[in-house]
Formats: structure tokens, sequence, C-alpha cells
């Protein structure tokens, strides 16, 4: 499988530097779109297209019985300004590939490539998710397809999923890494309106100020993280946004703030919803003032299934040898709407590193940032394993349990 996915370097090169080149962001990514159709074309698949998003679905029937597995990538970009000196940086003003999706792209498009020269050999199915808008710019892209019937696609509910996520600076190059369990983080988001009575800034006693309850919140909220949940279940609060008044001299009638805010467990998940609620509700009317929260749920927290962490941990170690895995030790605060997949079918997520070799991982610059830079040269090895894994899944019952 590595060899021959060696012979695809080219073309997965290419492919990956012409999406770069065009990168597009959110639901509809109709250029991305004709790419990965125009690259799939000619292989025995059969194809879908999305309705409410510019996705492709694409199911491989192999020569034998056997069940479903789902391997995905995702397509969308980011509202970031490419400031890497590449001779295919991105030609669209404002939008790049900072976190590798153009990566990933290229190689689902290589493993359908290998897979579908294997198709007499394959016992049972395998679907190619291709996703837009991972990145949550129109409310995220996983959702939308599984709504589309994405499981249903082969006919029957896939036994497991795969995807891979390259990173610019966290791992080696070339170093895979996954762990069981929790492996990213739930991400919501809190939206708090503080509705006062607004006045001249001589007199606040004549006016109902919202900027100090305001403040008061912000604080609480960090004190409420760490005194009111476990350092073993940790949760993440950040304020990034706070806005209110016009002058220094005038007190506004309404002042609000947003934050982004990151579990690893269903349970402080929903005590971080309503104890912000009752928290940010108190103050306000201690102040005699009102408060509106808004609590939205984002993407659930992504947990890997331990069964099929460990069957991928094996794989990655038998294809690549056991240097090229690490069991991570915990899991990212970051998060991936992969986790919508995985909260309907068992199934793993990978890292990858995808730097240029000899980088310092010190100094090297991050996904999302406009200085990301990633390695071509990974993009065999992705193909590969992610070949390599739906192969071996489809199989794995008659063979010896993994050890």
């Amino acid at each position: 499988m590595r060899e021959e996915a060696r012979t695809l370097a080219g073309e997965l090169t290419a492919l990956r530097r012409e999406l770069h080149a065009e990168p597009e962001l959110g639901r509809h990514l109709p250029r991305t779109q004709q790419r990965v159709l125009d690259a799939l074309a000619g292989l025995p698949l059969e194809i879908s297209t999305g309705t409410a998003l510019s996705s492709v679905t694409a199911v491989l029937r192999g020569g034998r019985p056997g069940p479903t597995v789902l391997l995905r990538a995702d397509m969308d970009a980011l509202p970031v300004t490419e400031d890497a000196d590449l001779p295919y940086a991105s030609r669209i003003p404002g939008v790049m590939h900072a976190c590798g999706h153009d990566l990933h792209t290229a190689m689902l498009v290589g493993a359908a490539r290998l897979l579908s020269a294997r198709r007499p050999d394959l016992a049972g199915a395998v679907v190619f998710m291709f996703q837009p808008d991972e990145e949550g710019t129109d409310g995220g892209g996983a959702a939308p397809m599984l709504a589309e019937g994405l499981l249903d696609a082969s006919g029957e509910l896939p036994v497991a999923a795969f995807a891979l996520h390259v990173a610019a600076n966290r791992l080696p190059f070339g170093l895979f890494a996954s762990r069981a369990g929790t492996a990213a983080a739930a991400s919501d988001t809190l939206r708090v309106t503080v509705r006062g009575k607004g006045g001249h800034g001589s007199a606040p006693h004549k006016a109902a100020d919202p900027i100090p309850p305001l403040c008061e919140m912000v604080t609480a909220l960090q004190t409420l993280v760490t005194r009111r949940f476990d350092v073993h279940d940790p949760v993440v609060l950040t304020v990034g946004v706070i806005h209110g008044g016009t002058k220094a001299n005038v007190i506004p009638d309404h002042a609000g703030f947003e934050a982004t805010v990151r579990t690893y467990s269903a349970e402080a998940r929903e005590r971080v919803r309503t104890s912000t609620q009752a928290l940010l509700s108190g103050i306000a009317t201690a102040h005699g003032l009102t408060a509106e929260v808004e609590y939205r749920n984002g993407y659930p927290a992504l947990v890997n299934d331990p069964v099929e962490t460990a069957f991928a941990a094996h794989t990655v170690t038998e294809l690549f040898g056991r240097p090229r895995y690490l069991d991570a030790p915990a899991p990212t605060p970051g998060a991936e709407d992969m986790a919508f997949v995985l909260d309907r079918i068992p199934g793993a997520y990978l890292m990858l590193g995808a730097c240029p070799p000899h980088t310092d991982l010190a100094t090297a610059a991050y996904n999302h940032s406009p200085q990301a830079v990633f390695d071509d040269s990974v993009l065999p090895d992705g193909a590969a394993l992610l070949a390599e894994l739906a192969l071996r899944r489809l199989t794995r019952d008659a063979q010896a349990p993994i050890g």
C-alpha cells in the first residue's frame, strides 16, 4: 500500500496545490467540489453531491460482501490572509488553507484510488466523505451531511469511521498520534447582554450602569471555572468580545460580551450551561439590572472508540513502524465536527505531523496562522493509512484480535 501510494505523490501534490491556491469558505465550495469530482472521475464509485452544501459522498462497493467503513476529509479554508512565501500561495484575498484541509482532501482522493484498485478483493463498502465547513463558518458541515443521509449512502450503517488531521507544529514530521476516549473538546458560545438605564457619566446614581456588573461577570466566570469544576475534567472559558458604550461620559443602556467555552465531557458541558445562567443572572439582579444569557451549543466533544483507536494504532505501527505512532497524553482544547459522526458510529480520529522536516516545532507557525506551512510529502502516507484502515477494518472480524 505504501509503495502504491508513493506512485500517486505527484498527482496528489498537484491536486493539493490547486486547492491551496483557490481556497473557499463555509458550506458552499463549488470550485473545490468540482476538483474533487474531477479527481474521482473514472473510478468505480457511486457519487452524490449535497443539496444544502457542496459536499461529495462517494461509495465504493467491493467484490465481496461485508460491512461498510467511512473515511472522511474536510475541504474548507479559513478567513485568513496568507503570509507564506509559496509558489502556490492563495490567490483569493483574505482566504487561506491555514488548517491543512487541502491536504486532507488530497489524501482521501488518494485513498479512493488505492482502494478502487483493490475493489475485487474488498469485503464490503467504503464511504468517502468530502465535507465542507468544518471550520463552522456557516455552522458546520458534518451535521448537514448526516441530515442528508450520509450514513445511509451504502445502504447500511458504517461499522466504523476514520479521519486524519495534519498539524503544522504540534507533531514532528510524519508522526501519527491519537488517543482513546475524548480527543477534542466540545466548543460552545456564551453571549450575554446586560440591560440597564443610560445616563450622564457625571451622575451614575441616576442611571443603571451595565458596565460594572459586566466587568464583575467576566471575572466571576473565571472563578466559576476554577472553583466549581474538577481539574481532571477541565473547562476553558475565554471572553473574546466585550462591547458597550459610545463615549466616556455617557452611561449606556446596555453592554455585552461573548465567550467561547470548551469542555471534555457531557456532564461538564451541561453544568457550565446551568451554572453560567444562574451566576450571571444573579450578578445582574444584585445590581438591579437584568441579563440576557444565551448559551449556544456548537460541536460536541470528539470521542474516539477505544477498540477502533487500538486498531488504528496497530495499523500505523504495522504500516510505518512503532516510532511513527504516539499515544497522545491529553485531548486538545480545539474542536472538530467529526465529533457528530463519531457520536453516531465508533471510530478514530488521528493527527499527522506535516511540518517541513527539520522544522523547529517551538518556533513553527501553528494551524490557523497566516504563516502556516504544511509539507506535501506526507500526502502518500496519509492516503496509504486511510486506505489501509478501511481495507483492514472490513476484514478485521476474520483476523486475530488486535493485541
